[in-house]
C-alpha cells in the first residue's frame, strides 16, 4: 500500500500536466507588448493624419490669402494703368490745343496762347502780343514738354518766367510746370505749381484746369478729404465747363465720406 501511493501521486501529476500544459511567461509578455505596441501605432497613425489635415488646412488658407492678394494687386495695376492712360490722354489733349499756337507766326501764336491762358493779360493790365523773345522762350519750353523732356521743360519754363516777369504767358508757363511735375509723379511740386496758378492768376483761363489738376494731385497723394473739397470747388465755381465735368467724374471714384 505504501508503495502504491507514490505511484498514484506521480500518475495524477502527469495527468494534470497533460491536461493543463505549462504557459511560457516570456511568450505572454511578448504578446502583451505586441498588443500594446499595436495600440500605440494606431494612436500615432491617427495623430499623424490629424496633423497632416491641419497642415493642409493651413496651406489652403495661405493659398486663399495669397490668391486674394494677387487679385488686389491685379486690380491696383489695372487702375494704375488706366490712370496713367487718362493722364497722358489729358496732357496730349491740352498740348494739342496749344500746339497750333506754338507753331503759328509770332502774332497769331501769341493770340492762341493768350486765349489758352487768358489771365496773364488781365492780371498785368496789358493787352496785345507778347514780345518775340518771350514767345520764343515759351515755345522752346513747350517743345521740350511735347518731347517728354520734363525736367528740361520745367527748367525752360522757369527761366522764361524769370526773364520775362511781365509776360502775358506766365500763367500758362506756371500751369505747364505743374503738368510736367504731375506726369513725372512729383506730386508735391505739382500741387505747389497748380495752386500757384489760382493764387496769382485767379481770372486766368488756366485757373479751372489748375484747380482740377490740384484735385487730381491730392487724389494721387491719398489726401482724399482735400481732393474731395478741391474737386467740389471746381464743380461749384466752373459749372458747365470741361473741368467741372472731369471733376465730377473723379469725385465718383472717391470712396464715400467717412470711409
Amino acid at each position: 500500500m505504501k508503495t502504491l501511493l507514490p505511484a498514484m501521486l506521480a500518475a495524477l501529476a502527469l495527468a494534470a500536466c497533460a491536461s493543463n500544459p505549462a504557459v511560457d511567461p516570456v511568450q505572454v509578455r511578448l504578446n502583451d507588448i505586441d498588443t500594446r505596441l499595436g495600440g500605440v501605432e494606431r494612436v500615432v497613425s491617427n495623430q499623424s493624419l490629424v496633423d497632416m489635415s491641419r497642415r493642409i488646412d493651413a496651406l489652403e488658407a495661405q493659398l486663399r490669402e495669397q490668391r486674394g492678394s494677387v487679385e488686389v494687386l491685379a486690380r491696383d495695376s489695372d487702375t494704375a494703368r488706366k490712370s496713367q492712360r487718362d493722364l497722358y490722354a489729358d496732357l496730349d489733349r491740352r498740348l494739342s490745343a496749344l500746339e497750333s499756337g506754338a507753331h503759328a507766326p509770332i502774332g497769331a501764336a501769341t493770340g492762341a496762347a493768350a486765349a489758352a491762358g487768358g489771365g496773364g493779360a488781365a492780371d498785368s493790365g496789358a493787352a496785345g502780343a507778347a514780345p518775340a523773345d518771350d514767345q520764343a522762350a515759351y515755345a522752346a519750353a513747350f517743345e521740350q514738354l511735347k518731347g517728354g523732356n520734363y525736367p528740361e521743360a520745367i527748367a525752360a519754363f522757369q527761366e522764361m518766367m524769370t526773364n520775362y516777369p511781365s509776360s502775358t504767358l506766365l500763367d500758362n508757363a506756371q500751369y505747364w510746370i505743374g503738368e510736367a511735375y504731375y506726369v513725372t509723379r512729383d506730386y508735391e511740386h505739382a500741387a505747389v505749381a497748380f495752386r500757384t496758378v489760382g493764387e496769382r492768376w485767379p481770372t486766368s483761363r488756366k485757373a479751372p484746369d489748375a484747380l482740377l489738376k490740384l484735385g487730381y494731385t491730392q487724389f494721387e497723394q491719398k489726401h482724399l478729404v482735400a481732393a474731395r473739397a478741391t474737386l467740389q470747388q471746381v464743380v461749384e465755381r466752373y459749372g458747365g465747363s470741361d473741368a467741372a465735368r472731369l471733376a465730377q467724374e473723379r469725385l465718383q471714384k472717391l470712396p464715400p465720406e467717412g470711409h
